[in-house]
């Protein structure tokens, strides 16, 4: 098969390697479409270490096989597979949070993932999802990782309510998902980013206002806009000056809800204003992922037309081309979310 393979950072060259294998448990799935994600990018950059030659995470195909023991998917099944893989056995599976699972059975990391023709995913009942004829791949592809990130934060950690203020700050596939899903939980969704490009898309997917932080200082825009500032605030992008204006965003008691990790740069830390978020009751929240029994909701909803993942798709390219994606990352380029359907 066709896959881009990894060779150091900054280079992966698109090869032919084997298929994937399976045991009695796994599924292959025939992919048809994989998201360029930034947590792909920062595997590229070096950010993260990359640890499997094919990575790649935001995926969605049909079944090309089953294991003797899979109970639950046929070939030609249309299935999603969620970036947040488990095992079944540890503590937080048998507690439901299988997207904490220790075994930590992300593609692209425990195993070869989605920049490739195919995909062996181990323990594929618990770590394939089916996905309706309403669903597209491509809608499905955009839901892998940043679309059920955002879900799982904006609606199970966060939890916004209707006629909350909501800002989110960087609106690429993550903070443009949050957007959607925030508005179409009733809430008044402020889109922050230096890209006007992306600004636009936040009005599309449901941002009320806008705010370009290159031309205004963003807090005291939200503040004004807020009159006194953010119920909830969302850092889209793990930069240190997009998590602080959001924490600054807030009113007494606000939640801020941090979803990107960080860059070279922070290295994993950024000083927190402790004494005024004690002072002001705000609180600070993360999200991974999301635990599979939460799929069922969300797909529903997309199927329902309610949510819309596929309209912040704006690109659709070959592998030989996820290379320039990253590039265009590196000097934050890039609108929307941009998904892989060529594999040859």
């Amino acid at each position: 098969m066709k896959a881009l393979v990894m060779e150091d950072v900054k280079r992966a060259v698109v090869k032919d390697v084997p298929d994937p294998q399976i045991d009695s448990k796994g599924i292959v799935v025939k992919n048809m479409a994989n998201g360029v994600c930034r947590s792909d990018w920062h595997m590229w950059v070096g950010d993260i270490d990359f640890v499997q030659p094919i990575i790649g995470h935001e995926f969605a195909g049909v079944v090309e096989e089953v294991g003797s023991e899979v109970k639950n998917f046929k070939k030609g099944d249309r299935v999603i597979v969620p970036f947040s893989g488990s095992d079944g056995t540890c503590p937080y599976c048998l507690k439901g949070d299988t997207h904490l699972c220790d075994s930590f059975l992300v593609p692209g990391v425990a195993y070869e993932g989605g920049y490739g023709e195919y995909v062996g995913v181990p323990n594929g009942d618990r770590n394939v999802v089916h996905i309706p004829e309403s669903v597209s791949f491509k809608d499905a592809a955009a839901m892998g990782c940043r679309f059920m990130t955002s879900y799982h934060g904006v609606i199970d950690q966060a939890q916004v309510l209707p006629g909350e203020r909501v800002v989110v700050y960087g609106c690429g596939g993550v903070g443009l998902s949050a957007i959607h899903i925030a508005n179409s939980m009733g809430a008044e969704v402020i889109g922050v980013d230096i890209n006007d490009n992306n600004l636009n898309l936040a009005k599309q997917m449901g941002a009320h206002h806008i705010i370009n932080s290159i031309n205004n200082d963003p807090v005291e825009a939200v503040q004004e806009i807020t009159r006194g500032g953010a119920d909830v605030s969302i850092d889209a992008l793990g930069i240190a000056q997009t998590c602080l204006n959001g924490i600054n965003s807030l009113k007494k008691g606000g939640r801020h809800l941090q979803i990107g990790v960080t860059t070279q740069k922070e290295a994993g830390y950024i000083s927190l204003p402790i004494d005024d978020m004690v002072m002001a009751e705000k609180s600070f929240i993360t999200t991974l992922g999301m635990p599979g029994h939460r799929f069922e909701p969300m797909l529903n909803m997309v199927g329902q037309g309610n949510l819309n993942p596929g309209q912040m798709v704006t690109d659709e390219i070959s592998l030989s081309e996820v290379e320039r994606v990253f590039n265009d990352m590196s000097d934050y380029k890039t609108n929307g979310t941009i998904v892989v359907t060529k594999f040859d």
